[in-house]
């Protein structure tokens, strides 16, 4: 069998996974004699359709720009928070992003709440999914510059193609007008073809005084807020607890 000019060939098709998994083949001897010729090439696709799923998730998580590297596998049920293992189990399944309907988690600060949005946010990259995360106020900004370079339309427009559009620390302080505008802008478009998940320190009944304008409050909650699933955080700060529990250093000076 010409070996090497078969692999060129395949490499130049893009098909690097069945180079690879080729190569361990043929470095295995034996190992893979008794195998039919079905079987042996069976291997080499599923091997390329794994480097393939491999390199789209890198992709879309690069896509994303998650905050902080966490999964749902990692999540911590056992501290009290207020998290139901029925309803984070179904936040998990990803149904309601098919569906296109809206996540709100809020607590104060230190309850995890940017945690869980972006291992959701992994999840749904994972589940093939398109996600984008932001925190507000620099999103503001962004948009405030992309305005004055001939960009807001364009940004505008990847937001709305997002599947999984993440707001973190939403409510920090009242909106301008242009913020006002902006965010209406983005959740009437994504209304009804996306996900949205928004943490926030403030209860979902003081967002209203948060946006500033009554009827532009009226519209922005109405398209985020009707349809969303609410997962409201109680207890101790994760952080401050972590801290307590950590052991001191022997070292370290009282």
């Amino acid at each position: 069998m010409l070996i090497h000019p078969t692999s060129e060939r395949l490499i130049a098709l893009g098909l690097t996974g069945m180079v690879k998994a080729l190569d361990e083949q043929r470095q295995a001897g034996a190992t893979f004699d008794s195998l039919g010729f079905e079987d042996r090439l069976g291997l080499l696709v599923d091997r390329e359709a794994a480097e393939r799923d491999t390199k789209r998730l890198t992709t879309r998580l690069k896509f994303a720009a998650l905050r902080q590297a966490a999964c749902v596998e990692d999540l911590d049920l056992r501290t009290p928070r207020g998290i139901d293992r029925a309803v984070m189990a179904h936040l998990v399944d990803g149904g309601w992003i098919r569906r296109h309907e809206n996540l709100l988690i809020t607590g104060k600060t230190g309850l995890g709440k940017s945690w869980i949005a972006c291992a959701l946010g992994h999840k749904a990259c994972r589940d093939g999914q398109r996600v984008a995360y932001h925190r507000v106020p620099k999103l503001f900004e962004a948009l405030a510059i992309a305005r004055g370079d001939g960009r807001h339309a364009r940004m505008l427009k990847a937001l709305e193609r997002t599947e999984l559009l993440i707001l973190d620390d939403w409510g920090l302080s009242v909106l301008t007008s242009s913020e006002r505008r902006d965010l209406l802008e983005i959740l009437e478009d994504r209304h009804g073809r996306g996900s949205t998940i928004v943490t926030s320190q403030l209860p979902v009944e003081h967002w209203h005084e948060a946006i500033g304008d009554p009827t532009l409050a009226d519209a922005i909650l109405d398209r985020l807020v009707h349809n969303a699933h609410r997962l409201p955080l109680a207890g101790e700060s994760m952080r401050k607890r972590a801290a307590t529990l950590k052991p001191l250093d022997p070292k370290r000076r009282a």
